[in-house]
């Protein structure tokens, strides 16, 4: 992870337009101007970025006044450097210069999520904005049953409890502590649009639907069509887990019909399912472990789900990780100060200070955390050679949906049998209740992992104004969700604050990409690996030729157009969620039965 303010996707079309005042300029630009331009920009990126880097991490990990001071400094300086630079960039529009030349200008418009007005104090005033967000969200706590609580508390409620109440208190606790967020979001939307504007994009959002080397209106439309893959697969197990839910509350609480009261799902976001599976486990038919027990069971510690998650990467023959990753990471909450506990990984010097961050837990869901972030780390290191502006991901999606990709391999029964967490897998029987868990967290999160952004490019496009934030962001959490709050909101409210990704300014959409990346990625490696059976019991541990094709794609970073990247590993030159349907085959085919009878859809 570079400083927030970073993109961190591949890019699009470059806009022809030039800032909005043209510069007088004595003479065309040659093509060796242009490559001495990129080239001394980069230098000046990397040394801004080293110096943001390490002012984040500390900010992440020892959140006082200081620390953020020093932060918003930091990323002013590097927001500055650039969107002048981007700026500069437009001088050499309509210059013929080599391919990646090109590009590098191309990526160089791109660089920031959210340029700054080009104006003086503007910079400041924009990470001094995103800085206090990302803090007011990171120390945020409430009053639960009278006494303070944190997210991480708050998240333990909305897994194990099953008192609707109790759900309900610790669901509206934490969403009271975004409000006050709600004036400092919408100046941070009005400045970060002025410098979008000043890059010659529409807004915002438009600037980060270029990211994806099409039009923006065209990947608008993309989503659109991978969302209509999986769609139907949603519908048939949201009816299943509604009907499950009518069966546990009733229906005072949940009604056997429409949308699902979101706290009920186990999750802050109701974004994955997979903590209630004890309330919608299918009938007569059990799983003969679970993997929370068996890392407790085996003696499993935060470090030691660290290092068999090194392990499984080793096993593709990736090198391990530097003596510094183990010295400098955050592993678990400190005790003694506030930190971001978000999981993040961190590529502090762009080289080999590669890091991850994360308050974990003994657990299934923080074991497959570690595989997502171990997956970001050995991406970044993977491309440490390539030039500053190709240091990044084919595009967004495919950094996250690395380590995902991996962890389909991990939480195989295939793999813990391998890895000794379990004596012997479990035969076919068992294939339902693991895609039904499987399904719980993936398939749940796809609507969300789309709506986040829906919601933030009107937001940016000035379609939903301040005083409509919150209904927007209901209405968009019904339309793909289909889910209402637990009780009516305040008039005050800013729920969308109460999700990490909105007030620390990080783009959503690449987790969407990333949950049908993943499954294609698993699918060909399967076929490379000559697995033969469900795709599903697959495990690609220990096959070094599998590894070898994988770090081929990893080390081409940002190089060239993502479908090219895709087709070196994949041979496709698509994004296809048809491997998720391959995937999760039985289950569908299984839900289909177990919902008829019920009126599904909301």
């Amino acid at each position: 992870m570079k400083s927030k303010l970073l993109a961190a996707s591949a890019v699009a079309l470059l806009l022809a337009s030039g800032p909005a005042v043209a510069q007088p300029r004595a003479a065309q630009p040659t093509a060796a101007e242009a490559k001495a331009f990129v080239e001394n920009a980069e230098t000046q990126l990397e040394r801004v970025n080293a110096f943001a880097a390490r002012a984040a991490w500390v900010r992440a990990n020892f959140i006082t006044a200081d620390t953020q001071w020093l932060e918003a400094k930091a990323s002013a300086e590097q927001n500055e450097t650039a969107t002048r630079l981007a700026m500069e960039a437009a001088r050499f529009n309509g210059v013929k210069t080599d391919a990646v030349t090109a590009r590098k200008l191309k990526l160089l418009k791109l660089y920031l999520v959210s340029p700054a007005p080009n104006r003086p104090g503007a910079a400041e005033e924009l990470s001094g904005l995103l800085t206090k967000l990302d803090s007011t969200y990171s120390t945020g706590k409430f009053t639960y049953q009278g006494k303070q609580i944190t997210l991480n508390d708050a998240e333990d409620v909305l897994a194990k409890s099953r008192d609707p109440a109790e759900l309900k208190a610790a669901w509206e606790g934490w969403h009271s502590i975004s409000p006050v967020m709600k004036p400092d979001y919408a100046r941070f939307v009005a400045l970060s649009n002025e410098g979008a504007v000043g890059l010659g994009y529409k807004d915002t959002g438009a600037l980060w639907r270029s990211n994806y080397d099409m039009d923006p209106d065209a990947f608008a439309a993309e989503t659109d069509r991978l969302w209509k893959q999986v769609e139907p697969f949603y519908k048939n197990l949201h009816c299943y887990v509604r009907a499950r839910l009518n069966a546990q509350y009733g229906d005072a609480v949940q009604p056997r019909t429409g949308p699902i009261r979101a706290d009920l799902l186990g999750n802050m976001w109701a974004q994955q399912w997979g903590n209630i599976y004890d309330v919608v486990q299918p009938k007569g038919v059990t799983s003969s472990y679970s993997l929370d027990d068996l890392l407790v069971q085996k003696g499993y510690t935060p470090v030691k789900m660290v290092q068999t998650g090194e392990n499984f990467y080793s096993s593709l023959g990736f090198s391990p990780l530097p003596k510094t990753f183990w010295e400098r990471s955050l592993i678990t909450r400190p005790q003694d100060r506030e930190v971001v506990c978000h999981a993040s990984a961190w590529d502090v010097d762009d080289k080999d200070d590669i890091r991850i961050k994360m308050c974990t837990k003994v657990n299934a869901e923080d074991f497959t955390t570690i595989h997502h972030e171990l997956g970001h780390n050995y991406y970044q290191r993977a491309y440490k050679d390539q030039p500053v502006l190709f240091r990044n991901s084919a595009n967004d999606g495919f950094h996250e949906a690395i380590g995902d990709f991996a962890a389909l391999s991990a939480t195989t029964p295939t793999y813990l049998q391998q890895i000794g967490l379990l004596e012997k897998a479990p035969g076919a029987e068992e294939d339902i209740p693991f895609l039904l868990k499987m399904a719980l967290d993936k398939i749940a999160f796809m609507p969300f992992g789309l709506l986040v952004d829906r919601w933030r490019w009107q937001v940016f496009s000035g379609e939903v104004t301040p005083e409509h934030y919150n209904e927007a962001w209901w209405k968009l959490r019904l339309q793909y969700q289909g889910l209402t709050p637990p009780g009516t909101r305040p008039a005050d409210a800013f729920d969308p604050g109460a999700k990490y990704h909105v007030p620390g300014n990080t783009p959503y959409t690449r987790y969407f990409l990333a949950h049908i990346y993943q499954f294609q990625f698993h699918r060909a490696a399967c076929k490379q690996a000559g697995w033969k059976g469900p795709l599903h019991r697959c495990s690609i541990y220990g096959q070094k030729e599998v590894g070898q094709r994988l770090n081929t794609m990893l080390a081409l970073g940002q190089s060239q157009p993502w479908p090219d990247t895709l087709k070196t590993f994949t041979g496709e030159t698509r994004t296809d969620a048809s491997a998720v349907a391959d995937y999760f085959q039985p289950l569908n085919a299984w839900l289909v039965r177990q919902n008829r009878g019920e009126t599904c859809g909301w």
